[in-house]
């Protein structure tokens, strides 16, 4: 066990590659890619949107996003540590799925919001723990 961990953090800089890799850059078939198990989302103002525009649709934003958290859409939600907006990870399998979502809050009808979306999935190297390999 105490190998482990350190197995694993030596894994992480491969696995941020494999995982950041464009879909014409991924590994031929048979070797596996990232599997979409969520895709997060990071919300910030646009420029030149005042905090005050903000403020104004907020009640109605917070609603439709309790909403999407209690039918289960939205999985986590994070307020950003610079105070610049916040982070949603979204219980979908594609980023069209959170277009879709997205394009439902009242902040995105008011066109007050750029967002950037991102596929997360499991680690690909921990499947390497799982594998049988054969014997020397």
């Amino acid at each position: 066990m105490k190998l482990l961990f350190p197995f694993l953090m030596s894994l992480l800089p491969a696995a941020s590659l494999a995982q950041s890799q464009s879909p014409a850059s991924q590994p031929p078939s048979g070797v596996p890619s990232p599997k979409t198990t969520e895709v997060m989302v990071i919300l910030t103002a646009k420029q030149g949107v005042t905090r005050q525009q903000i403020m104004k649709v907020m009640p109605a934003e917070i609603r439709a996003t309790v909403k999407l958290y209690l039918d289960g859409e939205i999985r986590q939600w994070y307020s950003r540590g610079d105070d610049r907006g916040v982070i949603l990870v979204l219980d979908v399998k594609t980023v069209d799925e959170a277009h879709a979502i997205m394009d439902t809050l009242p902040l995105s009808k008011e066109n007050l919001i750029n967002y950037e979306y991102i596929p997360v999935g499991p680690l690909l190297p921990l499947a390497s723990l799982i594998v049988d390999r054969p014997a020397r």
